[in-house]
């Protein structure tokens, strides 16, 4: 798990890296990478790599990097892990490939020599690399097909450059600072800005599986190789109904091989533990597959402790079942009230969620963790959250309404009065404008601000231009299939939503500032390849985490399975009410609504720190 950076003059105009301005965007970066730090420059100093390492997989000063092909051709930066690099190897040494290091990283290089862009397809894990071919001049940027590890850059149409945090990037010389109308947009109607934009108009992301060639003297376009949503339809028209013991014994086997995977390192693997299914059957399983008894860490807010939102009580319960050695940290008000300024300086782009992850890896930290195991994806690719079940039920009864357009008018219009007054949920009207398709029943349960709000946060013209770009609820869908069973549509809409867009980048930004790297075994394409034609055809109304559950030995004890969902609860509320740093989100007027969510006052408070330029003087 690294930091990662470069930049490459790609015509002639561009003129020579600037060194210095490679190292400040590369040192920006050295909380994800505090082990080692490396440049490389090609001879004619159009393109220059940078690097910031945290030692997991060999840990050797051979494996640094940029790393060179040993015929000198390929130079690469790459950060992230490849589960499956060992038996690539294998397979690159029958075919005559030779290894100085022993770790992942090289194998990427021998595979590119050997595979070209087919070896992106045979990476298990999750990566962010640039590769540079010094024969052909020609620059690789790619991404794993989840998107759990970022990768941004900024192309002014000479100089193309990159980093794996937008605020590093953001230190190199870019064409401009303005604030993107689209990515602002996005993160008020979502609550995370989403993939391609950032809040900046100079930066893009690079989108989850796919990749991005620049050669001497032409741009490049982003090109798919693998898409989430596919592999989910793909599954359900090629699945066939399976019995709740066949579904059951398919999650285990699969679940299992992922998890193994996921345990490759040179250095101790620890793991987050709630008191929910996800992390509780993640760390069971480890513990049939170490010798060893693994670290677990369980957060406690001393607000909570004792009450029902209290999950560390279950936590070390499922500890003591696993063997593990286990740590509770608890948090207080003074830690908040101290934490929170690190945490907006260490949160990369706009976003509603991270501050669990901060602080739970914090902890980790503390105990000399540098890699953790998540739970995080579970809920997402095994139906966890309860609106699996209740969007397609609401979606039928809002046919009826649809099917009658003056109707549909009629309670919107009606609907948007009496959210004005206060008298329903903000969200009320999305149902009745949007339809009743599953895209727009979705954002009805995750959105943050309906669009027609937008404007009292940033403006009409900007958001004009954002809704232009991300008109809701079909920016959600994007290429989704709507010819797909229900529990499939909303699973490719988490995936490719929820998961990517803010699951997946909180707990990057939120573990790296701790220099910890966290993996998560059940957002593995390789598994969902295995499990979607299963998840897809299961018998109706079983839970399909119940097949997590018992996939370890001994299984999850009941008193985890009978526990109520919470999710991962957190006193923002009272926070916001208190903590001077969380404050600035009253400089919005159409925030200071008694009744306005602590989510939106949330989003008004970044969006001031964020873009302090729209505040009105």
């Amino acid at each position: 798990m690294c930091g990662i950076a470069g930049i490459f003059s790609y015509r002639p105009t561009g003129g020579q890296v600037d060194a210095a301005e490679l190292s400040r965007i590369t040192s920006a970066q050295a909380r994800r990478g505090p082990d080692a730090e490396g440049f490389w420059f090609s001879g004619d100093r159009r393109i220059g790599f940078g690097h910031r390492r945290l030692s997991i997989i060999d840990l050797s000063e051979a494996a640094n990097q940029p790393l060179t092909s040993h015929d000198g051709r390929y130079v690469i930066v790459f950060n992230g892990e490849i589960y499956n690099y060992r038996a690539l190897r294998q397979e690159l040494e029958a075919a005559g490939s030779s290894f100085i290091t022993h770790g992942d990283t090289e194998v990427i290089l021998e595979a590119w020599r050997h595979w070209g862009a087919a070896a992106l397809g045979r990476l298990r894990g999750m990566f962010a690399f640039a590769l540079f071919d010094c024969l052909d001049k020609k620059l690789l940027l790619a991404r794993d097909p989840y998107g759990i590890k970022p990768l941004y850059y900024s192309d002014d149409g000479h100089v193309l450059r990159f980093a794996s945090s937008v605020k590093a990037l953001h230190l190199g010389n870019l064409p401009t600072n303005d604030l993107d109308p689209v990515g602002l947009t996005g993160f008020l109607l979502m609550g995370s800005v989403p993939e391609p934009y950032t809040i900046h108009k100079a930066a893009r992301s690079l989108g989850a599986g796919q990749f991005l060639a620049v050669e001497n003297g032409i741009g490049g376009e982003q090109r798919q190789y693998a898409s989430i949503a596919e592999i989910w339809r793909l599954g359900a028209a090629g699945g066939t109904t399976v019995s709740t013991d066949e579904a059951m014994e398919h999650i285990a086997v699969a679940v299992r091989d992922a998890v193994a995977s996921h345990l490759v390192a040179d250095v101790p693997v620890g793991a987050f533990l709630s008191a929910g299914i996800d992390s509780g059957a993640l760390v069971g399983l480890v513990s049939g597959l170490v010798a060893t008894p693994m670290t677990t860490i369980t957060l406690g807010f001393s607000d909570f402790r004792g009450a029902a939102t209290d999950e560390t009580a279950l936590a070390e319960e499922i500890a003591k079942r696993y063997r593990t050695r286990h740590q509770t940290h608890w948090v207080s008000d003074a830690d908040i009230q101290r934490s929170i300024p690190d945490i907006f300086a260490a949160m990369d782009q706009p976003s509603l969620d991270g501050l669990n992850s901060w602080l739970v890896s914090k902890a980790a930290h503390e105990a000399g963790l540098k890699v953790v195991l998540s739970g995080v994806g579970g809920d997402e690719l095994l139906g966890g959250y309860g609106h699996f079940q209740s969007l397609p039920v609401l979606g039928k009864r809002l046919a009826a309404v649809h099917a009658v357009p003056f109707l549909a008018r009629a309670a919107t219009g009606f609907a948007r009065i009496l959210s004005g007054w206060g008298i329903v949920p903000p969200k009320a009207p999305a149902l009745a404008a949007f339809g009743d398709d599953m895209a727009a029943l979705y954002f009805a349960q995750r959105g943050l601000f309906m669009p027609w709000e937008i404007a009292d946060l940033i403006g009409c013209d900007m958001a004009r231009e954002g809704l232009a770009h991300l008109p809701v609820p079909a920016f959600l869908a994007g290429n989704l299939s709507s010819n797909v069973d229900d529990f499939t549509r909303i699973a490719a809409l988490e995936s490719t939503n929820y998961l990517r867009n803010q699951l997946l980048r909180d707990s990057d930004w939120a573990s790296m500032d701790h220099s910890l790297e966290l993996r998560t075994p059940l957002v593995d394409a390789t598994l969902l390849r295995s499990l979607s034609p299963i998840l897809s055809h299961c018998p109706p109304g079983w839970r399909r985490k119940l097949g997590l559950a018992a996939a370890p030995s001994p299984p999850l004890p009941e008193s985890v399975l009978r526990r109520p969902k919470s999710g991962f609860a957190l006193p923002m509320a009272r926070w916001m009410a208190e903590v001077a740093d969380l404050d600035s989100w009253r400089q919005f007027p159409a925030l200071r609504h008694p009744a306005c969510h602590w989510s939106r006052r949330m989003a008004g408070t970044l969006l001031a720190r964020f873009a302090p330029e729209l505040i009105q003087p």
